[in-house]
């Protein structure tokens, strides 16, 4: 069964469809179940070098491989767990977080049941191998202790739509596409490492609340922060951080508007990169050979794990 980011513990088919209330929440799951389990599934900021490097190359390919954004999503996510515990040797870093990007797109696109080209991904640069790659697999799976339904601000979307009446369910599809975007564009901040998926979601929808339906803001917001499974000043701070991206974003938007004669830019996923930083972060190699390929096998970074558990459905 295809991994779904909004309902992470439905994990296989049933004869009988799963109850849901009048938002579409499946109610099969406790939300106290959720709630106690974001915790293991909330990554912090580890090697930020590492992880701008890997989300510029799964951004990239997201792009150009045309790849369902809940993919790259789901990918970066996995990056982010994993550096929260891993370190990557600084002498390895450049070859490591390429493969380390590739193998999380390869087991991402795996949970969303996508068929993902490897060669497609690997046009220039460093070269991988599948067995590389696979081994490279089997070292996330294990550092993730096979945890790959991972619990995001997706996952709250529902409940926290419940909080409006039912007579406001026309509101229900435009707030929660807006929130999605929101979310979407909200993960490429090593900010947001800061909080648990929770309150991003929470944040996420109070901001597309406050854009699309300004009066009914202040009754949503009292819903939220009366939540007994949410620290109100932490949302706040989130809150804060979102403010302070999409500030970032319409300045920067602004700049290049005004510059883009002078300097070739790069949209990816609602940043901006120069090409000069992308070529820095994206397909480069340690010692400036950009586009000499180059096939790595195998090294003493991989450790043995088990080959038994079946990956896609823990």
């Amino acid at each position: 069964m295809e991994f779904d980011l909004e309902n992470p513990f439905t994990c296989s088919d049933e004869e009988d469809s799963p109850s849901e209330d009048a938002c579409g929440a499946d109610t099969s799951v406790s939300v106290e179940s959720l709630f106690a389990a974001e915790s293991d599934h909330s990554p912090i900021a580890g090697d930020l070098s590492a992880r701008r490097s890997a989300v510029s190359f799964i951004l990239q390919a997201q792009y150009s491989c045309e790849l369902d954004q809940h993919i790259a999503y789901l990918a970066i996510n996995y990056v982010d767990r994993f550096l929260s515990k891993r370190e990557i040797p600084r002498e390895k870093r450049p070859w490591v977080v390429r493969l380390l990007a590739i193998a999380c797109l390869s087991l991402a696109s795996k949970m969303k049941r996508s068929d993902l080209s490897l060669s497609h991904l690997q046009k220039e640069g460093f070269i991988f191998d599948s067995s590389t790659i696979h081994r490279m697999e089997l070292l996330v799976l294990s550092t993730l202790d096979w945890r790959m339904r991972s619990i995001t601000p997706f996952s709250f979307l529902r409940f926290f739509l419940s909080f409006f009446s039912p007579k406001q369910t026309t509101f229900l599809l435009p707030l929660k596409s807006r929130a999605s975007q929101i979310l979407f564009r909200a993960q490429n901040e090593t900010k947001m490492l800061e909080f648990k998926p929770s309150l991003i979601s929470g944040a996420a929808l109070l901001s597309a609340t406050h854009e699309l339906f300004p009066a009914h803001f202040p009754a949503f917001e009292l819903a939220i922060s009366a939540c007994e499974y949410v620290n109100k000043e932490r949302l706040w701070e989130c809150c804060a951080v979102m403010a302070e991206i999409s500030d970032a974003e319409s300045a920067l938007c602004d700049v290049a508007a005004d510059s883009i004669a002078d300097t070739p830019v790069t949209v990816l996923g609602g940043a901006i990169y120069t090409s000069s930083e992308s070529e820095r972060t994206v397909g480069s190699s340690s010692d400036g050979l950009d586009r000499k390929k180059r096939r790595i096998s195998a090294s003493p970074f991989y450790v043995s794990v088990p080959h038994s558990r079946d990956p896609y459905y823990r």
